[in-house]
């Protein structure tokens, strides 16, 4: 046995490697739905952290391995690669296939978990609309995904919508851009993919019976290309008209994604021809972390600047550093304290703030008032977060916390 890894854990070597994945003992796995595979892919807890475990031929693991950690090095949202376990073989010395190990995402959710009968048609659309922005951010990055589905993807909420990560990158390619043809392939390819999968769930009596599976499949490709043409299209604008761009740049803000620099043309009426070179999404995210450490995704941070900013103007401050620091320890962390230790698994600290956010904006407009955020607190954590289930591992799987 021949162990490649990205991190030391003795305890790799503790697993059965010597017997095939699909006849691993019970003691040793963790149950967590999974969408359609080629592959044998079991899941294990480990040193505090569950990881996924598939078996797969020694070269593809390798590709695979090294993709993932080159879109960990760019910080694209995947799942992270552990190791490699090759050489493997049974006591009678039967060869068996190598393994590839990737940590699964906390407070994640597989495609499977979300759909039932209750799942609303805008619930749906939020799928797609994080699914659909996820082959933005890898066809901006250049990188060809092969095999865009569901079930190579995982969701994590993001303040009343979802993110959306790639889970498995072995038929990806990295290049330093994609032509058209190559992102149409890929937007084919997710059509079919996405299309028998909605099939799949329809025939399990899992897809709600508004939703047809052809409208889903379609509905992916045409919110990409929406997409898509905001953030790259050229935009024609009077000379005088610096407000059109600086409007430009805020909209693609909102939508997440970085400005690096503006192309900019003259054409034969005086009139300027614009084209931003968006470099990559997080825009909030990367804002919040400046100002204050948290690491959230694009919608949660939205919402925790917007509260930042709002307790800045509140509290006369100038100094958006100095502001950021006291909301961190006025505001903020008080509210994720007063979360019972029982309830912690419920939810993510950002998404739990980014809620309660939400519901204490509610419960003011019931009032007509402003509750104040202590009774917004209590509030959700009786009425809300106590029937909620613990996303800290699908399942409601006991997952120890790391550290």
């Amino acid at each position: 046995m021949r162990i490649t890894s990205a991190l030391v854990d003795p305890a790799l070597l503790d697993l059965p490697w010597s017997t095939p994945l699909e006849e691993w003992p019970a003691q040793h796995l963790v149950a967590l739905p999974q969408g359609i595979s080629r592959h044998v892919v079991r899941f294990v807890r480990l040193g505090g952290y569950v990881y996924a475990v598939k078996e797969t031929g020694e070269r593809v693991a390798e590709r695979e391995y090294d993709l993932l950690r080159a879109l960990e090095r760019i910080d694209f949202p995947s799942v992270e690669a552990v190791a490699i376990v090759a050489d493997r073989q049974r006591d009678d010395g039967e060869p068996l296939d190598p393994v590839l190990i990737t940590r699964h995402l906390q407070f994640s959710l597989p495609y499977r978990a979300l759909f039932s009968h209750t799942l609303r048609p805008e619930t749906m659309g939020r799928l797609l609309d994080a699914l659909a922005a996820l082959l933005v951010r890898m066809h901006l990055t250049g990188f060809f995904w092969g095999d865009c589905s569901l079930s190579n993807t995982l969701f994590r909420r993001d303040a009343g919508a979802f993110a959306a990560y790639l889970v498995d990158a072995e038929t990806g390619a990295l290049h330093h851009s994609l032509s058209n043809g190559q992102r149409g392939e890929d937007l084919e390819i997710a059509r079919v993919n996405i299309f028998g999968e909605a099939l799949d769930l329809q025939a399990a009596g899992l897809l709600h019976e508004s939703i047809d599976p052809e409208v889903v499949c379609e509905e992916v490709v045409q919110r990409y290309e929406r997409l898509w043409h905001e953030i790259t299209y050229e935009q024609q604008v009077e000379r005088d008209a610096r407000h059109d761009i600086e409007g430009r740049i805020r909209r693609l803000n909102e939508l997440g994604f970085d400005v690096a620099e503006v192309a900019m043309s003259t054409i034969d009426d005086g009139r300027y021809l614009i084209r931003p070179k968006v470099v990559d999404a997080g825009y909030h995210t990367r804002r919040l972390l400046r100002l204050t450490g948290l690491d959230a995704e694009e919608n949660q941070a939205r919402r925790l600047l917007n509260d930042l900013d709002a307790y800045r103007a509140e509290s006369y401050l100038t100094d958006e550093q100095q502001a950021a620091h006291r909301w961190l320890t006025e505001v903020f962390e008080p509210v994720v304290r007063a979360v019972p230790a029982h309830l912690r698994r419920k939810l993510e600290p950002q998404e739990l703030f980014a809620q309660i956010i939400e519901h204490k904006w509610l419960l003011s407009e019931r009032a007509g008032r402003d509750v104040g955020m202590a009774p917004a607190v209590q509030s959700f954590l009786s009425d809300v977060l106590v029937h909620r289930p613990d996303e800290q591992a699908v399942l409601g799987v006991e997952v120890p916390t790391a550290g």
